[in-house]
């Protein structure tokens, strides 16, 4: 179904056009209600939201305690600047994320923020104070943020960085696994041990940032091994492992961070965002007290830094996620997600992988064009579905559904995508 001519939903994209730049890409979607795993746009046509925001709505659009949370903050204050005068929201959020956290044992600090891209540009900032070091370590199909040194770190031209170079310097690229495209452990640490040889001193490192689920570049999960590897190669150059948990951290995968799917990996530092907020803008960095430290006063903050609406959400979304019981359902969508995918690709070749960790998942189309998952988030969304493509060739449907999705708008969903699929063929 079309949008009809004179719709809400038409002239509100019609304004659109007219006062918003281009630059931020035009959806279709004009929405006006969204609950749980359902938006509503501004005709009263409802979808099945398998997108949520990109990876922001874990524990679904509006869950009560999150609003119950946000209007009891609201009745005492919407804003004060942490740097102005210290409020406890803050505070238990990041003594939340210290109890959490995946840093080892010992004292956990953390900074709260307002996005992602802003949390990474402290975690370099941290990293480089801690070790009197400037150079940056990155890898192919990162995604890290739109800002200057974010974009830099980012691994992907269009949209991201076209034309809008020079870059920051000393951000070194090298490529992680994918072994669905032939890139093994083994070649990735080959990789990283040759940069050390041909274009950057191990010692000149302050820090490796690697996501264990590369999110926009194709939800590629890191193999078993190779996080422990990695680190152990930080290790023996006294380099810093941040990990970057934006998009795969609380819930994403079935455990609060994805890291934890990995043994015996301790990050240096854990970077969080996205659905960290429960849909407000919050974002942190976490890490040992000896490391946090380093950075003299004042030199970590920001004025809506950690808003007290944000933290009040955060308070709640951590306390609704590390329930067990919480986990252990995300846990089995995962398993049922991908038992459906799986049987999905076996009946069409043109999905060449199944992929990811937990409920954090995808399927890649084996050519590397993104017309057939362009096509396919196009009929989706005529049949009811929000859908996101990803990676590097935009050939990659990721799955993004709340965490919290009923039985029946999960089998639902699933439905229409297997439809939109067979639709394009």
């Amino acid at each position: 179904m079309s949008l009809r001519e004179g719709t809400a939903s038409e002239r509100i994209t019609d304004e659109r056009a007219r006062y918003v730049t281009p630059g931020v890409s035009t959806p279709r979607l004009v929405v006006a209600e969204a609950e749980g795993a359902r938006v509503t746009d501004v005709d009263g046509r409802t979808f099945v939201d398998f997108a949520g925001g990109i990876g922001c709505q874990n524990t679904g659009h509006r869950h009560p305690a999150v609003v119950e949370a946000v209007k009891a903050q609201a009745d005492r204050y919407l804003h004060q600047c942490f740097m102005v005068g210290t409020y406890e929201p803050f505070v238990d959020v990041c003594k939340r994320l210290a109890e959490l956290s995946p840093c080892g044992d010992g004292e956990q600090r953390s900074i709260l923020v307002n996005s992602g891209a802003e949390a990474i540009e402290n975690a370099v900032k941290i990293a480089r104070a801690a070790t009197g070091r400037q150079a940056v370590v990155v890898f192919e199909n990162a995604f890290h943020g739109r800002t200057l040194l974010t974009m830099t770190m980012t691994a992907k031209v269009m949209p991201y960085k076209k034309g809008f170079g020079p870059f920051a310097p000393e951000v070194y690229r090298v490529p992680a696994p994918y072994p669905y495209r032939g890139v093994s452990s083994d070649a990735a640490i080959a990789a990283l041990e040759a940069l050390f040889l041909s274009a950057v001193a191990p010692e000149s490192v302050a820090c490796v940032v690697l996501e264990p689920v590369q999110g926009e570049g194709g939800f590629i999960p890191m193999p078993p091994d190779y996080p422990a590897r990695l680190q152990e190669l930080c290790h023996t150059h006294g380099i810093l492992y941040v990990d970057d948990e934006v998009q795969s951290g609380v819930g994403r995968t079935g455990r609060m961070w994805a890291i934890e799917h990995y043994e015996g990996v301790e990050p240096d530092l854990l970077v969080s965002g996205k659905s960290l907020g429960g849909g407000l803008p919050l974002a942190g960095v976490t890490g040992r007290a000896e490391l946090m430290d380093a950075v003299h006063a004042g030199g970590l903050g920001g004025t809506f830094s950690g808003n007290p609406l944000s933290c009040a959400a955060a308070q709640a979304v951590l306390e609704i996620v590390s329930d067990a019981d919480f986990l252990a359902a995300a846990e089995q969508l995962g398993v049922t997600l991908r038992a459906r995918l799986d049987d999905l690709a076996a009946r069409r070749s043109e999905i060449g992988e199944v992929r990811g960790l937990g409920p954090m998942l995808a399927f890649e189309f084996a050519e590397q064009s993104s017309d057939r998952a362009k096509a396919v988030v196009a009929e989706a969304f005529d049949r009811g579905l929000i859908l996101l493509s990803c990676g590097l060739y935009g050939n990659v449907i990721r799955l993004l559904p709340p965490l919290t999705i009923k039985d029946d708008e999960l089998e639902e969903g699933l439905a229409l995508l297997e439809n939109s699929i067979a639709a394009c063929d």
